[in-house]
Protein backbone atom coordinates (compact mmCIF):
# COMPACT_ATOMS: atom_id res chain seq x y z
CA UNK A 1 0.00 0.00 0.00
CA UNK A 2 1.37 3.42 -0.96
CA UNK A 3 2.32 5.72 1.88
CA UNK A 4 0.00 8.64 2.56
CA UNK A 5 1.42 11.94 1.33
CA UNK A 6 2.55 14.08 4.31
CA UNK A 7 0.21 16.96 3.47
CA UNK A 8 -2.70 14.59 2.91
CA UNK A 9 -1.93 13.04 6.29
CA UNK A 10 -1.93 16.47 7.93
CA UNK A 11 -5.25 17.38 6.31
CA UNK A 12 -6.89 14.12 7.37
CA UNK A 13 -5.64 14.47 10.93
CA UNK A 14 -6.89 18.06 11.12
CA UNK A 15 -10.27 16.98 9.70
CA UNK A 16 -10.67 14.60 12.63
CA UNK A 17 -8.83 16.31 15.48
CA UNK A 18 -10.11 19.88 15.11
CA UNK A 19 -13.86 19.05 15.02
CA UNK A 20 -13.38 16.59 17.88
CA UNK A 21 -11.61 19.22 19.99
CA UNK A 22 -14.20 21.80 19.01
CA UNK A 23 -17.00 19.51 20.12
CA UNK A 24 -15.29 18.85 23.44
CA UNK A 25 -14.81 22.56 24.07
CA UNK A 26 -17.78 24.37 22.54
CA UNK A 27 -20.24 21.54 23.04
CA UNK A 28 -19.63 21.29 26.79
CA UNK A 29 -19.38 25.09 27.13
CA UNK A 30 -22.76 25.46 25.47
CA UNK A 31 -21.70 28.58 23.60
CA UNK A 32 -19.79 29.70 20.53
CA UNK A 33 -18.89 32.99 22.21
CA UNK A 34 -15.54 31.90 23.62
CA UNK A 35 -12.51 33.44 21.98
CA UNK A 36 -10.07 31.26 23.90
CA UNK A 37 -11.52 28.11 22.36
CA UNK A 38 -11.37 29.56 18.84
CA UNK A 39 -7.74 30.54 19.33
CA UNK A 40 -6.99 27.01 20.50
CA UNK A 41 -8.71 25.48 17.46
CA UNK A 42 -6.80 27.82 15.16
CA UNK A 43 -3.61 26.76 16.89
CA UNK A 44 -4.49 23.13 16.21
CA UNK A 45 -4.88 23.90 12.50
CA UNK A 46 -1.46 25.55 12.50
CA UNK A 47 -0.02 22.56 14.34
CA UNK A 48 -1.38 20.21 11.68
CA UNK A 49 0.29 22.31 8.99
CA UNK A 50 3.55 22.22 10.94
CA UNK A 51 3.41 18.43 11.17
CA UNK A 52 2.75 18.25 7.43
CA UNK A 53 5.86 20.34 6.80
CA UNK A 54 8.03 18.23 9.12
CA UNK A 55 6.84 14.96 7.59
CA UNK A 56 7.40 16.32 4.09
CA UNK A 57 11.01 17.03 5.07
CA UNK A 58 11.44 13.59 6.67
CA UNK A 59 9.12 11.03 5.05
CA UNK A 60 10.67 8.31 7.21
CA UNK A 61 9.08 9.87 10.28
CA UNK A 62 5.63 9.54 8.76
CA UNK A 63 6.27 5.93 7.68
CA UNK A 64 7.53 5.10 11.18
CA UNK A 65 4.32 6.42 12.74
CA UNK A 66 2.28 4.15 10.45
CA UNK A 67 3.94 0.98 11.72
CA UNK A 68 5.40 1.80 15.14
CA UNK A 69 2.49 0.57 17.24
CA UNK A 70 2.69 -2.98 15.90
CA UNK A 71 6.33 -3.22 16.99
CA UNK A 72 6.19 -1.16 20.20
CA UNK A 73 6.55 -2.27 23.80
CA UNK A 74 3.25 -3.60 25.13
CA UNK A 75 3.17 -1.10 27.98
CA UNK A 76 3.59 1.77 25.54
CA UNK A 77 0.59 0.73 23.47
CA UNK A 78 -1.42 1.45 26.62
CA UNK A 79 0.30 4.72 27.54
CA UNK A 80 0.17 6.31 24.07
CA UNK A 81 -3.64 6.61 23.80
CA UNK A 82 -3.82 7.81 27.40
CA UNK A 83 -1.33 10.59 26.65
CA UNK A 84 -2.41 11.25 23.08
CA UNK A 85 -6.17 11.26 23.47
CA UNK A 86 -7.78 10.40 26.81
CA UNK A 87 -6.16 12.96 29.12
CA UNK A 88 -5.93 15.86 26.59
CA UNK A 89 -9.59 15.42 25.60
CA UNK A 90 -10.63 15.19 29.25
CA UNK A 91 -8.85 18.49 29.86
CA UNK A 92 -10.83 20.08 27.00
CA UNK A 93 -14.13 18.71 28.31
CA UNK A 94 -13.42 20.06 31.79
CA UNK A 95 -12.39 23.43 30.35
CA UNK A 96 -15.69 23.60 28.46
CA UNK A 97 -17.70 22.69 31.54
CA UNK A 98 -15.69 25.24 33.50
CA UNK A 99 -16.65 27.88 30.94
CA UNK A 100 -20.31 26.90 31.29
CA UNK A 101 -20.40 26.80 35.10
CA UNK A 102 -17.71 29.34 35.99
CA UNK A 103 -15.82 27.08 38.38
CA UNK A 104 -12.50 28.88 37.95
CA UNK A 105 -13.99 32.37 38.12
CA UNK A 106 -12.53 35.20 36.05
CA UNK A 107 -9.06 34.42 34.73
CA UNK A 108 -7.06 37.49 33.60
CA UNK A 109 -6.43 37.70 29.84
CA UNK A 110 -2.70 37.94 30.57
CA UNK A 111 -2.84 34.35 31.86
CA UNK A 112 -4.41 33.20 28.61
CA UNK A 113 -1.78 35.11 26.63
CA UNK A 114 0.98 33.49 28.70
CA UNK A 115 -0.61 30.11 27.98
CA UNK A 116 -0.61 30.79 24.24
CA UNK A 117 3.05 31.82 24.29
CA UNK A 118 3.95 28.70 26.30
CA UNK A 119 2.05 26.54 23.79
CA UNK A 120 4.14 28.10 21.03
CA UNK A 121 7.33 27.42 22.98
CA UNK A 122 6.40 23.80 23.71
CA UNK A 123 5.41 23.20 20.09
CA UNK A 124 8.66 24.74 18.85
CA UNK A 125 10.72 22.48 21.13
CA UNK A 126 8.92 19.32 20.04
CA UNK A 127 9.12 20.32 16.38
CA UNK A 128 12.84 20.97 16.76
CA UNK A 129 13.30 17.54 18.29
CA UNK A 130 11.33 15.89 15.48
CA UNK A 131 13.24 17.75 12.79
CA UNK A 132 16.58 16.83 14.41
CA UNK A 133 15.92 13.17 15.17
CA UNK A 134 15.03 10.98 12.20
CA UNK A 135 14.19 8.18 14.69
CA UNK A 136 11.54 10.26 16.48
CA UNK A 137 8.67 7.79 16.89
CA UNK A 138 5.14 7.77 18.25
CA UNK A 139 5.91 4.61 20.25
CA UNK A 140 8.85 3.27 22.23
CA UNK A 141 10.86 0.74 20.27
CA UNK A 142 14.42 0.13 19.10
CA UNK A 143 14.34 0.83 15.36
CA UNK A 144 16.92 -1.74 14.27
CA UNK A 145 15.13 -1.94 10.90
CA UNK A 146 15.97 1.75 10.34
CA UNK A 147 19.57 1.68 11.59
CA UNK A 148 18.73 3.25 14.94
CA UNK A 149 21.62 5.24 16.46
CA UNK A 150 21.92 7.76 19.27
CA UNK A 151 21.10 11.36 18.31
CA UNK A 152 22.87 14.04 20.36
CA UNK A 153 22.48 17.11 18.13
CA UNK A 154 20.24 20.12 18.68
CA UNK A 155 17.99 19.89 21.76
CA UNK A 156 19.29 16.38 22.44
CA UNK A 157 22.52 17.99 23.56
CA UNK A 158 20.62 19.63 26.44
CA UNK A 159 18.12 16.97 27.57
CA UNK A 160 17.65 13.38 26.47
CA UNK A 161 13.91 13.62 25.75
CA UNK A 162 13.18 17.12 24.37
CA UNK A 163 10.06 15.91 22.58
CA UNK A 164 8.48 14.93 25.88
CA UNK A 165 9.65 18.18 27.46
CA UNK A 166 7.94 20.18 24.72
CA UNK A 167 4.77 18.12 25.08
CA UNK A 168 4.69 18.81 28.82
CA UNK A 169 5.03 22.56 28.29
CA UNK A 170 2.30 22.52 25.63
CA UNK A 171 -0.21 20.51 27.68
CA UNK A 172 0.40 22.52 30.85
CA UNK A 173 -0.24 25.69 28.85
CA UNK A 174 -3.56 24.66 27.26
CA UNK A 175 -5.68 25.19 30.42
CA UNK A 176 -4.06 28.60 30.84
CA UNK A 177 -5.07 29.65 27.33
CA UNK A 178 -8.58 28.34 27.98
CA UNK A 179 -8.79 30.11 31.36
CA UNK A 180 -9.53 26.95 33.31
CA UNK A 181 -7.74 25.94 36.51
CA UNK A 182 -9.98 22.86 36.71
CA UNK A 183 -8.55 21.52 33.44
CA UNK A 184 -5.15 21.32 35.11
CA UNK A 185 -6.31 18.21 36.98
CA UNK A 186 -6.06 15.79 34.00
CA UNK A 187 -2.95 17.68 32.89
CA UNK A 188 -1.36 16.83 36.24
CA UNK A 189 -2.11 13.18 35.46
CA UNK A 190 -0.59 13.74 32.01
CA UNK A 191 2.62 14.98 33.64
CA UNK A 192 2.83 11.93 35.94
CA UNK A 193 2.23 9.44 33.12
CA UNK A 194 4.80 11.23 30.94
CA UNK A 195 7.39 11.00 33.71
CA UNK A 196 6.73 7.27 34.00
CA UNK A 197 6.94 6.81 30.24
CA UNK A 198 10.17 8.79 30.05
CA UNK A 199 11.78 6.65 32.74
CA UNK A 200 10.62 3.42 31.06
CA UNK A 201 11.87 4.53 27.65
CA UNK A 202 15.19 5.57 29.13
CA UNK A 203 15.55 2.10 30.64
CA UNK A 204 14.91 0.45 27.25
CA UNK A 205 17.39 2.71 25.48
CA UNK A 206 20.09 2.15 28.10
CA UNK A 207 19.68 -1.61 27.84
CA UNK A 208 19.32 -2.01 24.08
CA UNK A 209 20.58 0.99 22.07
CA UNK A 210 24.33 0.99 21.46
CA UNK A 211 26.02 4.13 22.76
CA UNK A 212 23.07 5.35 24.79
CA UNK A 213 24.74 4.75 28.16
CA UNK A 214 27.65 6.98 27.16
CA UNK A 215 25.22 9.58 25.83
CA UNK A 216 23.26 9.50 29.10
CA UNK A 217 26.48 10.01 31.03
CA UNK A 218 27.23 13.11 28.94
CA UNK A 219 23.63 14.50 28.85
CA UNK A 220 22.58 13.79 32.39
CA UNK A 221 19.02 15.08 32.51
CA UNK A 222 15.97 13.62 30.85
CA UNK A 223 13.52 16.53 30.67
CA UNK A 224 14.60 19.59 32.66
CA UNK A 225 18.23 20.77 32.67
CA UNK A 226 19.66 20.66 36.16
CA UNK A 227 16.55 19.01 37.62
CA UNK A 228 15.66 15.59 36.12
Amino acid sequence: MAATHPWTRALLQAAVAVPLAGGCLLGTAGTLDWWNAWVFLGFMLGLSALMGWIFSRSPGLAEERDTARARARSWDTVLVPVLGAVLPLLALVLAGLDRRHGWSGPVPPVVSLAGLLAMLAGTALTAWAMDTNRFFSSHVRIQADRGHVVVSAGPYGVVRHPGYAGSLVYNLAVPLLLGSWVALVPVAAFVLVTLVRTALEDRVLRAELAGYRDYAAAVRHRLVPGVW
